[in-house]
């Protein structure tokens, strides 16, 4: 690809559906663009499975661009992510996950992303029209560029996951992006439908703006600083998972000094297992045996008292 990529791009770029021809092509993108490293079989699947929606950006015929997305029923979402839609919804109500959306270096922020995007909302309007409430995914909590993206589109954050992605052998954590349409909501609670990012609100001049966010948004034509300190991130610092065993170190602590003669131990308190991580290489099958079930590739387990996984590599998503 050449260093210099005209603002008139987009109007040459084409659309298409990957292929198998496409594989070789796609495998150099993907060990580009993402941490993850996959196993063959997806790349056979997303080329080929009609389950998948398999996108390409293509200038002069060189792909430029994908985006890989499912349109699934909402029983088949993953455990983490099971309130995405509040149980009022019937149980035939579906939603679509993107596993993965990239573009080539060179042809950032000329609106290739945003094309893909909004490709894959008019297929989802096309073939599950108003069946389907929902469009999510999951993004690395340090991927700043990508978080950028997805907010700039109204997609608001879910879900705090920590420890949720398994890469090269270190634990990161990671979020769950929501964009609900055709009325879809989540369940209702205290502070919906008022946005997460709203309760930690920052109005600070723009120098401080740019430490929290270095760079413009991908894809964007007017840059619009993020003002808002993300939950998730703030819970990250706190080692949320190490909380309840420091309360019970604490609690003990403090029984021990006022009945000396208690004679507590630790063996006779909570035992709190922490599994740092276990990954299973291994893809399982769906209850559809001739499908693969990606949203189980590369799992890990949470030291929190929940299994949690990564499956895709939207998380880290290049546009």
């Amino acid at each position: 690809m050449t260093d210099v990529v005209s603002p008139t791009a987009l109007s040459e770029v084409q659309l298409r559906l990957l292929c198998h021809d496409d594989i070789e092509t796609v495998k150099l993108l993907c060990g580009d663009w993402f941490p993850i490293e996959y196993p063959d079989s997806w790349y056979q699947d997303i080329t080929s499975n009609k389950k998948f929606f398999s996108l390409a950006a293509t200038f002069k015929e060189g792909i430029v661009g994908m985006i890989v997305a499912e349109i699934k029923g909402r029983t088949k979402v993953h455990k983490e992510d099971g309130d995405i839609l509040a149980s009022s919804f019937p149980v035939d109500t579906q939603v679509a996950y993107i596993l993965s959306l990239g573009v080539v270096k060179e042809f950032r922020k000329h609106g290739i992303g945003s094309l893909l995007l909004d490709s894959l909302k008019e297929h989802i309007s096309t073939t599950a029209q108003d069946h389907c409430k929902a469009v999510y995914l999951h993004v690395l909590t340090t991927n700043n560029n990508a978080i950028r993206f997805y907010e700039n589109r109204d997609f608001r954050q879910h879900h705090y996951l920590p420890y949720y992605y398994s890469i090269r052998g270190v634990l990161k954590d990671g979020f769950t992006y929501v964009l609900y349409i055709n009325s879809g909501h989540p369940p209702w609670t205290i502070l919906y439908p008022f946005p997460l990012k709203e309760a930690l609100v920052s109005y600070t001049p723009n120098t401080c703006f740019n430490r929290l966010c270095v760079g413009p948004a991908p894809d964007a034509e007017n840059e619009v600083p993020i003002s808002s300190v993300h939950i998730g991130t703030t819970l990250a610092s706190l080692s949320p998972c190490s909380i309840p065993q420091r309360l019970y170190r604490q609690a003990q602590s403090l029984l021990r000094s006022l009945l000396p003669w208690s004679n507590l131990t630790s063996k006779k308190g909570i035992q709190y297992s922490r599994t740092i991580s276990a990954t299973y290489l291994t893809v399982t099958q769906t209850t559809d045996t001739t499908d693969t079930n990606y949203s189980q590739l590369f799992r890990t387990v949470s030291c929190c008292p929940r299994t949690v996984n990564p499956p895709d590599a939207s998380g880290a998503i290049k546009l």
